[in-house]
């Protein structure tokens, strides 16, 4: 698809702060994969272009570009708005590794979020263990509240020195016979290139945002249709807090614990809203 409008040769800035040309392609790409049609691309992308000016942030850009997609399509602006959602899981990183459980989960495998396990040398915590057919994942689960930060070097060289410690116990004990296990970083942001290289080299799978290519975990997401609460426009920041507190961090979740809203005292009307938009996620 050639470009919607021709780029505008304005520096905009990232969560990073760092600068970069403002791209309307990927701006485009963004809102096409999140279903919106070509006429509402061109109209959200020719109005950020006429509004956008030197300086303004990636965020700012979002804001503005959900706003629009929000009145022309809003089940597009549901997904567009999936990355945002993942970073107001916060502030502790248990929903995130309850959300990364739940996908794994959705595959057919068995799940533990946030357990401790002997290694050789020393005890553990791990965020996600997940199981199926004598196959065992050990997963580390880094989650970030700004998409400025990107995972270090320095993680996959301890979780790959901490999984290596829990394999050694676990090929020695009679139940984990026959099993093969592999580690797991897993982040809502990215990892540097030291990263990427030492998890190819070393075994390590990464999972991030966008990676691996094209099998990231926005893909992983919308694939298997687990949305975090979070993303649901009807439902308030201290609503979804108090949903999160009860564990509820995923709509299927919530969709299937319709009475875990009771104590918020919703009117029929605000009740049937959510109901259609958890619907039209799910399904």
């Amino acid at each position: 698809m050639n470009n919607i409008i021709t780029e505008k040769s304005i520096l905009i800035k990232k969560a990073s702060g760092d600068e970069e040309l403002f791209k309307p392609e990927k701006l485009e790409r963004s809102l096409l994969n999140a279903g919106a049609n070509i006429e509402t691309v061109v109209k959200i992308v020719a109005d950020i272009r006429d509004w956008i000016s030197p300086g303004v942030t990636t965020k700012e850009i979002y804001r503005r570009a959900f706003s629009i997609l929000h009145r022309e399509a809003t089940t597009p602006s549901i997904r567009y708005k999936l990355k945002q959602a993942i970073f107001e899981l916060g502030p502790t990183g248990y929903p995130f590794e309850f959300l990364i459980g739940q996908l794994f989960k959705q595959k057919g495998y068995t799940t533990q979020v946030g357990i401790v396990v002997e290694g050789h040398c020393i005890t553990h915590e791990m965020d996600v263990i997940a199981s199926l057919d004598s196959v065992q994942h050990l997963m580390e689960c880094k989650y970030h509240k700004d998409q400025g930060k990107h995972v270090s070097i320095q993680v996959p060289l301890y979780v790959r020195s901490r999984v290596d410690d829990i394999i050694r116990k676990r090929e020695g004990m009679d139940e984990y016979s026959g099993y093969s296990f592999t580690g797991w970083v897993v982040t809502n942001t990215s990892f540097s290139p030291d990263s990427i290289r030492y998890g190819k080299c070393s075994g390590l799978n990464l999972l991030a945002w966008d990676y691996p290519l094209g099998q990231g975990l926005k893909t992983i997401i919308e694939d298997l249709k687990i949305y975090p609460i979070t993303i649901l426009e009807s439902l308030n920041p201290i609503e979804q807090q108090h949903l999160l507190n009860q564990g509820i961090v995923t709509c299927s979740q919530l969709s299937e614990n319709m009475d875990s809203l009771k104590e918020l005292d919703f009117s029929k009307t605000k009740y049937d809203v959510l109901r259609k938009e958890i619907n039209q996620l799910c399904n």
